[in-house]
């Protein structure tokens, strides 16, 4: 898709949230600082935003590029090879960076692929807030060394950990059971994950191994943001070598 493209679709999402009430011209001249007639003559048509004038629209706007791009050019790009049993899903592996920031798990971050059935997936309860419910559901990462002792015997270093990216909400998967989370430590964090049990404090999430041979750790929560921009998803499945 050609840059001219990606502005004529940010235009028309601008001009939508704008029709519904949700944004104006002042205010998005106000978040990216820009003098409120360049946003007026760029919702008109009359002028182009620069590389960057774009990234500080989508920034402030809490868009990503893949929210400019046909559906089904995302899912043609992203399409992993198809499986012979239909009773399969192929489920990505990629790096836990790309876990917590990829909306879409495209070809090139992709290190291998495992397979669920399609059954036990379909099974999973999700309970997803926020900008995450456009986002690929499933995805996998392997655990690190701290990581998985921090959780052991819950985990282990090297083990394939299925996250459900639907289920970012701190309510209890199962009554009496705490979650295990998968944690960004920002919101644009692309950095790898942590994995713990998560609570929530005032202005900040409380990460709780657990081995009680590691340290509990804190995240502060940005003022406007809430636990779910963090949370990565639920860790609902734990394989592991043997």
């Amino acid at each position: 898709m050609k840059f001219r493209a990606l502005q004529e679709n940010l235009r028309k999402l601008l001009l939508k949230r704008i029709e519904a009430g949700e944004l104006t011209g002042l205010h998005l001249a106000e978040q990216t600082r820009f003098q409120q007639e360049h946003i007026s003559n760029f919702l008109n048509r009359k002028r182009r935003l620069s590389v960057e004038g774009m990234d500080r629209v989508l920034t402030v706007q809490r868009l990503s590029i893949l929210d400019l791009i046909d559906p089904a050019e995302v899912n043609r790009r992203s399409s992993l090879p198809p499986v012979a049993n239909d009773e399969f899903e192929s489920v990505p592996i990629a790096e836990s960076g790309i876990a917590a920031s990829q909306p879409v798990i495209m070809n090139m971050q992709i290190r291998d692929v495992l397979k669920f059935r399609k059954s036990f997936l379909g099974r999973l309860r999700s309970q997803v807030e926020g900008e995450q419910a456009g986002w690929q559901r499933f995805v996998i990462i392997k655990v690190g060394q701290e990581e998985g002792m921090s959780m052991y015997p819950r985990t282990l270093p090297g083990a394939a950990l299925l996250l459900d990216r639907h289920y970012n909400s701190l309510a209890p998967y199962r009554r009496g059971e705490p979650n295990i989370y998968a944690v960004r430590k920002s919101r644009s964090s692309d950095g790898p994950c942590s994995i713990r049990y998560v609570e929530s404090a005032p202005s900040q999430l409380i990460l709780r191994p657990h081995n009680p041979a590691y340290p509990i750790n804190m995240i502060p929560i940005a003022a406007g943001e809430r636990p779910c921009d963090y949370i990565v998803g639920r860790v609902c499945h734990v394989g592991v070598d043997t």
